[in-house]
């Protein structure tokens, strides 16, 4: 997951560079002489880590623009505190003032996508960011009951 400007920019430049020696590397194939098949199997690999760098450029491109999923039953809160915190551009050393702790400890949080963070935690991030995170209950449907 990219989590900064920086990272972003990095994974850019690592994208277009990545896309032109894949360009390269499948004719440099072709020319050799492989049949379609051989060529694939060489190509899957390399073709799964471009799609891989892509996606993770146009995730990170969605939370800037606030474009994030929705929790369920909580799951994911680590996630959507990165998002909110890319999607408002405060950068991580930002947060950790914000929050009056070390950058690198916002850094390890971010990493580990807050597993385990307590909910007091959570609600100081949110409170950081000036995020109110409102939820909504869907109880299971009742049970029939018999009657005898």
């Amino acid at each position: 997951m990219i989590r900064s400007e920086a990272e972003y920019r990095e994974a850019m430049v690592r994208l277009t560079e990545e896309s032109a020696r894949l360009v390269g590397h499948r004719e440099r194939l072709e020319q050799s002489g492989l049949a379609a098949e051989e060529l694939q199997r060489v190509m899957d690999p390399m073709d799964s880590f471009h799609l891989q760098l892509r996606e993770e450029v146009e995730s990170y491109e969605r939370l800037r623009r606030l474009e994030f999923n929705e929790l369920d039953n909580l799951r994911g809160l680590g996630q959507l505190l990165i998002a909110l915190r890319i999607g408002q551009q405060v950068s991580q050393r930002e947060l950790a003032r914000r929050l009056d702790i070390h950058e690198s400890q916002v850094s390890r949080d971010e990493r580990n996508e807050y597993f385990g963070v307590t909910l007091e935690r959570a609600a100081r991030v949110l409170e950081a960011l000036k995020v109110t995170l409102t939820s909504t209950v869907a109880l299971p449907a009742p049970r029939a009951t018999r009657s005898a």
